[in-house]
């Protein structure tokens, strides 16, 4: 596959694949009018209400997976709205450490989500390119690959790649299960919590597999979407913000 792809019942909760969209958990209704807790009873009761294990994510297999146990979380301000992510470390270290490194260097500001598959099926949108000076070198510097453990469901992200451990700035997000790219170790490292109807409202541009010219964009991407008709304009990505977490 090329780089354009390149592409808590409560215990206290329960996931249930498929059936729940992305993040919900079957919760047990309110009965009733609760006392509001202060002070020593309600740090308690925080304390003893034990997290997911996995976050919002969903293991392949609960054997191999980690606990999730650290959570960062991301802001993007798109031009078609706003949305939240989560990304867990545990899940994908290597993908997780680049990710946020390119948030807190603002990488990803300014920047066109360069390819929307949204035929025959919603697919992927994906994004990471920039052109600037002190950016652009980040194309090359690849890491490698991740174990893929946690299903590449609706609106999960991975980086995309043109091979093996070549993984460096673009990622995509998924717009329905993609499973199936697990067999060429893609890893799910984070989830949109937030805005995932905001990401089913990006531009589809240029060609409806590949999207916008890539090698372009790479090498004068300024010049190049000021020169598209309006028709063309990708959605973009004003700014990518840690919010919370580090």
């Amino acid at each position: 596959m090329n780089k354009s792809f390149a592409g808590l019942a409560i215990g206290l909760a329960v996931w249930v694949g498929g059936m729940l969209g992305v993040g919900q958990v079957a919760v047990a209704a309110p009965v009733g009018d609760a006392p509001e807790l202060t002070g020593q009873m309600a740090q308690a009761v925080k304390k003893a209400t034990p997290k997911p294990k996995y976050g919002h994510l969903m293991p392949f297999n609960v054997a191999n997976a980690p606990t999730l146990n650290k959570v960062v979380k991301v802001r993007f301000q798109t031009t078609a709205g706003e949305l939240e992510i989560e990304v867990y470390p545990e899940a994908a270290p290597n993908a997780a450490e680049r990710f946020l490194e390119l948030v807190k260097i603002g990488f990803y500001d300014n920047t066109p989500i360069f390819r929307v598959v949204k035929t025959p099926r919603p697919f992927v949108a994906q994004f990471g390119i920039n052109w600037r000076e002190g950016m652009v070198d980040w194309k090359e510097k690849n890491f490698n690959d991740d174990p893929s453990l946690f299903h590449l469901g609706e609106g999960t992200l991975a980086f995309a790649k043109a091979g093996p451990n070549i993984n460096s700035t673009q990622v995509f997000i998924n717009y329905g299960n993609n499973d199936f790219l697990r067999e060429q170790t893609f890893s799910t490292f984070g989830v949109i919590t937030k805005g995932l109807e905001n990401a089913y409202n990006f531009k589809q541009v240029g060609d409806p597999n590949m999207g916008l010219n890539q090698q372009v964009l790479w090498s004068n991407g300024g010049a190049y979407l000021k020169q598209l008709p309006q028709s063309m304009q990708p959605t973009m990505i004003l700014k990518a913000e840690i919010v919370e977490g580090e």
